[in-house]
C-alpha cells in the first residue's frame, strides 16, 4: 500500500498537484535554563549563537551554517506550559495564500502571524497529538 492509499483509507484528502511543503526549517527547544542549552548546542553539536529577531519573549537562535536550525524559547518554570521540551515542528513552505484557503475549506483551525523586521508569513496549526506545527512562508507579501 502507498503512502497516499494509506492516507486515502484512513480519510485523509491527497492534494494532487499541490506540495507547498519544503523542507524542515528549524526546531524549538523550551527551556528553564538558556545559557546551559545554549552551551549544549555550541560545545557538543558546533552550532552558534546568531541573529534573532526582536521578539518579546526571551531566547536564542543557533546557527548551523548560515541557518538558523534550533530555537531556544526561555519558559518559567511555574508556566504550566502544555508541551514539552519539544515545542513545535516548522516548516518552510509556499503559497500562502493557497494553503488560507485549503485550512479554510477544511475548517482545520491555525492562526496567522508574521515575524517581526521580517518578510516571513507564518501559519500555525496543530497536530492530533498537540504538536504545533509551523509554516514558514519567506518572502510572502506584505
Amino acid at each position: 500500500m502507498s503512502v497516499e492509499e494509506g492516507a486515502t483509507r484512513r480519510g485523509g484528502l491527497k492534494m494532487e498537484g499541490f506540495m507547498p511543503i519544503r523542507s524542515i526549517d528549524h526546531f524549538t527547544i523550551r527551556t528553564h535554563d538558556l545559557d546551559a542549552t545554549v552551551a549544549f548546542y555550541e560545545s557538543v553539536l558546533g552550532m552558534t549563537v546568531g541573529d534573532r529577531p526582536a521578539f518579546d519573549f526571551p531566547g536564542a537562535w543557533l546557527y548551523c551554517g548560515d541557518r538558523p536550525l534550533v530555537h531556544v524559547v526561555v519558559i518559567d518554570r511555574e508556566s504550566g506550559s502544555e508541551t514539552g521540551a519539544f515545542d513545535h515542528l516548522a516548516l518552510e513552505a509556499t503559497d500562502i495564500d493557497g494553503m488560507r484557503r485549503y485550512f479554510e475549506d477544511r475548517v482545520i483551525v491555525f492562526r496567522e502571524t508574521r515575524v517581526p523586521l521580517t518578510r516571513t508569513r507564518q501559519i500555525f496549526l496543530t497536530d492530533p497529538n498537540g504538536i504545533t506545527i509551523e509554516l514558514n512562508f519567506k518572502d510572502a507579501a506584505l
